[in-house]
């Protein structure tokens, strides 16, 4: 409450909250604009919204189902980003030049990571075009067509330029929305507009939601939602699935700020009893390091061959053997796909992990500042303290991601509605950024505080 009463006393804050509000409503105006030459009525009523199409599709706000102009959203950037933070380890040696160069380094990488942005975005809108298209889902209206074939002409490749040229800008848009929300809004533009997509799909979800359990409850056809008819079954399921959303949020709150504290002294601070047996400072590593990254990643690599093998592919018999063949392997509601989906969160939290957090850069960096971890040797036993201590973590992390991000999968088993919108994916960036958001107005609230005491 306190913080509160700060906000509203600064009108420094209040502006940037104000303008945080205004861009997430250009953002949600955008996402209702349909590429010309595109049916929004056919491609949005043959949208299938599961998978990586559905966690996609969450992220832009509703934008990709409208073929929006930013259907492609702020993805290709974020993407480019963990391409190029990839490409620092020694990987490409002028990118981890830059990393050491300060700022002026700083913003080469963001300047080559804006390159890569556009270029992915190109070739991605290009890719989509093509594979929606193929999939016969209605996505070019009657005008396109004819104008593409009159005359036997086949001028189909100018229409899949064109588009991708529409949606690279878009994506161009929202990079530079998103550095604007970073100098005058609060956060960070590219989560905040995470965020907002999410946000965004909120209502529709709880729209669903009502519709499913609570208007037409005789509809509900598998799981215990079959077992328990009625409008008063209807009520039930639909409170039991509020429950467990506010549960889940609780949940994911308090173990996204858990840590484990690595305390640490300074050789040279005084032996006096005042700081006898105290340590003023520590290493914290987040229970949850690699966020929400593994999901995505696992996501993205369970449903790319069954989307691409759907879209490309032609109606026989033996492209439905393959893609049955496909489904049991790649579906996480399917026993050994859940399984691979699993297997790939904890080698993608490691992984993450050990990408973020450096054992060997922290023991080097506190050999130079005269630190050192109480009954640990510097060096060499300091480097294996730490990965021994993030390992552990890491291993209790992954296994936090995977029951957050199994829970809609479960609940769907049972339930019987889709709950990929409302999920742990979107809940774990939601609460993300949510708490990174609160630190920074409450550093800006407090920082005019100090400003006026100085006065």
């Amino acid at each position: 409450m306190d913080t509160i009463k700060k906000i509203f006393g600064n009108k420094e804050v209040l502006k940037k909250i104000g303008f945080t509000l205004f861009i997430f409503f250009i953002f949600h105006l955008l996402t209702k604009v349909t590429i010309p030459l595109v049916d929004k009525t056919a491609f949005g009523a043959a949208f299938d919204g599961n998978g990586f199409l559905g966690i996609a599709n969450s992220i832009s706000g509703g934008a990709l189902r409208n073929y929006s102009v930013v259907a492609l959203g702020i993805s290709p950037y974020i993407t480019a980003s963990i391409i190029v933070q990839l490409l620092q380890m020694d990987i490409v040696p002028f990118l981890k030049e830059w990393g050491e160069e300060g700022e002026v380094g700083k913003k080469k990488i963001a300047r080559f990571t804006r390159y890569l942005a556009i270029a992915l975005a190109f070739v991605q809108a290009i890719a989509m075009t093509f594979a929606f298209d193929g999939a016969n889902v209605g996505l070019f209206t009657t005008e396109a067509i004819t104008w593409a074939t009159l005359g036997g002409r086949n001028l189909w490749f100018i229409v899949y330029f064109y588009i991708a040229v529409v949606l690279t800008a878009g994506t161009a848009l929202m990079i530079w929305i998103a550095d604007q929300l970073t100098l005058k809004g609060v956060g960070n533009g590219t989560s905040m507009l995470i965020v907002a997509g999410i946000i965004i799909s909120f209502p529709g979800t709880i729209v669903s939601l009502v519709q499913y359990y609570i208007a037409d409850p005789n509809a509900m056809l598998q799981g215990a939602a079959s077992a328990v008819q009625g409008q008063f079954g209807g009520y039930l399921l639909f409170g039991v699935s509020v429950l467990m959303f506010v549960i889940v949020l609780v949940g994911v709150t308090y173990m996204q700020i858990a840590e484990r504290k690595i305390p640490i002294q300074y050789a040279n601070r005084p032996s006096t009893s005042k700081f006898k047996g105290k340590t003023d400072s520590n290493i914290p590593i987040k229970l949850n390091t690699a966020g929400v990254i593994p999901v995505i990643f696992a996501s993205i690599i369970l449903s790319l061959p069954l989307t691409v093998i759907g879209y490309v592919s032609n109606a026989t018999v033996e492209t439905s053997r393959t893609l049955n063949w496909f489904q049991q392997i790649f579906t996480y509601t399917e026993p050994i796909g859940f399984v691979l989906y699993v297997l790939l969160i904890f080698v993608f939290t490691f992984f993450y992990s050990f990408i973020l957090v450096k054992p060997e850069d922290i023991a080097e960096n506190l050999n130079k500042q005269n630190a050192y971890i109480p009954g640990v040797r510097p060096g060499k036993e300091t480097e294996a303290h730490i990965t021994k201590t993030l390992f552990r973590v890491t291993v209790v992390g992954a296994f936090y991601l995977v029951v957050v991000a199994s829970l809609p999968i479960i609940t769907s088993m049972i339930l019987g509605h889709n709950y990929a919108q409302i999920g742990g994916t979107s809940l774990l960036i939601i609460v993300g950024v949510a708490l990174e958001t609160a630190k920074q107005i409450e550093a800006d609230t407090q920082e005019k505080a100090y400003a006026g005491f100085m006065r």
